[in-house]
């Protein structure tokens, strides 16, 4: 397959073979979310946005694995760079618990590993004055682990404060957080003193509830505003700088810098949870670049491949033992891929071209959008179209489906579209048409109307 060239070529989906890998798969897993009956074929072509299915269709994905393949599939960039390795065995050696090199020195090496991701993860987090990171699993462990050294950090800390509609998780730690769906959430326990307060997006004309006549509900909560919290009580605030699951809600910039200001003024550490916008997708190495705030802790994962909390040496425990994983932050291959992932959005201007080729989606995205569109958002790939009803926007999810082109949605009326990062301005082209084509077929439905 050579993405130059391929097109979408849907038959039947989900076709015969997909059936019954569907159907295998439900014999013994536990019921969960998934995006679409469209079955991948590991050993079928792919190239870039490019995949195939196990009946043989060749689909265009602008999901990403939600953001979990910055750069698709089989994708030169990062394949070229491990060819180069006869790896070894044995393939888990991981996370920063063990020491593991090859050759006399790391500079010499010929093996990125787990410490070679931590000092790139450093060095594009340094505009934060960042110089320690702990690796983990998943993303869920990386806001965990945010909390563990927050609190660490401020001993005396009973609270902390979340944002309305956010997603940071499925532990337990991290469902005290999240206040997107009830589903996620319905009568697990949480942690105790975790605060929510409304996230005022970017629509100019914010009803949310943040700001009040006599400032914002987050500074009033604080006890020197009138409020009834010791802000030396408070652990931390932990915000994504785009929302994901919650609907791709971009902040309004008065709302950052006022919940910056407050975290500033009372030496709260602040949070920011970049498993999704991070890593490139908004056409910044980090959602946060885009704003006025100087985030005390980033929480990273997905485009890794593994999970990482970055922050300042200060704000980390020095007790070993605090923080510990034995098997945690990923094996040598996935250390390698994040290492290679980074080095090629330096490598090839991959941030450039999400914010160019972003630019490029939403102008076509805008052009002769049909009124039930009510929204077209995004930095960089991280892009929206809000509908006018939850029954549409599952409709052009169906729709797209049919014709070839995998998409998401989130919030409840929201299809998220998340090209890989060095998707082309042909892709871009091919994918928003079909997309086009696809509102336009939802838009006959007399069930949405």
């Amino acid at each position: 397959m050579d993405r130059d060239t391929a097109d979408p070529d849907p038959v039947t989906l989900p076709g015969p073979n997909a059936r019954k890998w569907v159907q295998f798969h439900k014999e013994n897993a536990a019921p969960s979310e998934y995006s679409h009956e469209f079955v991948w074929d590991i050993t079928a072509e792919a190239d870039g946005p490019f995949v195939t299915d196990v009946d043989g269709n060749v689909l265009l994905d602008f999901t990403c694995h939600i953001g979990a393949a910055p750069l698709g599939y089989d994708n030169e960039k990062v394949l070229d760079k491990l060819r180069e390795f006869d790896l070894v065995e044995p393939m888990k050696i991981a996370g920063q618990d063990m020491y593991f090199g090859a050759g006399d020195d790391p500079e010499s090496s010929e093996f990125p590993g787990s410490s070679h991701l931590m000092e790139k993860l450093v060095d594009v987090s340094s505009q934060y004055g960042m110089d320690t990171v702990f690796l983990s699993n998943s993303g869920a462990e990386a806001v965990e682990n945010a909390m563990k050294i927050t609190y660490d950090h401020n001993p005396t800390a009973k609270y902390g404060f979340t944002f309305a509609d956010s997603f940071h998780g499925r532990t337990l730690g991290t469902l005290s957080l999240t206040r997107s769906n009830e589903t996620y959430t319905r009568h697990y326990p949480e942690i105790a003193g975790i605060r929510t307060v409304p996230f005022c997006d970017d629509d100019g004309d914010c009803d949310c509830g943040f700001f009040t006549g006599e400032g914002s509900v987050l500074r009033n909560a604080l006890q020197p505003e009138g409020g009834h919290l010791n802000p030396e009580e408070v652990g931390f605030l932990v915000m994504e700088p785009v929302q994901g699951v919650g609907g791709y809600r971009f902040p309004n910039e008065e709302f950052v810098t006022e919940v910056n200001d407050v975290c500033q003024e009372y030496d709260i550490p602040l949070v920011v949870d970049e498993i999704q916008s991070g890593v490139g997708r908004t056409g910044e190495m980090w959602a946060s670049d885009h704003y006025p705030i100087e985030p005390d802790v980033i929480s990273s994962a997905k485009a890794l491949r593994v999970g990482a909390t970055i922050s300042r040496s200060d704000v980390f425990p020095s007790e070993k033992n605090r923080l510990g994983s034995t098997f945690g932050g990923g094996d040598i291959l996935s250390s390698m891929q994040g290492v290679f992932t980074l080095e090629a959005i330096e490598e090839y201007d991959l941030l450039d071209n999400a914010t160019e080729r972003g630019r490029q989606a939403k102008e076509l995205l805008r052009d002769d959008a049909p009124d039930h569109v009510a929204d077209v958002r995004g930095k960089g790939l991280m892009l929206a179209v809000e509908f006018d009803t939850p029954d549409r926007r599952d409709a052009v999810v169906e729709e797209s489906l049919k014709r070839g082109l995998l998409t998401l949605g989130c919030g409840s009326k929201t299809i998220r579209l998340l090209p890989p990062l060095d998707v082309t301005e042909r892709e871009i082209e091919l994918g928003i048409g079909i997309f086009a084509d696809a509102i336009e077929a939802a838009g006959t439905k007399a069930s949405v109307a």
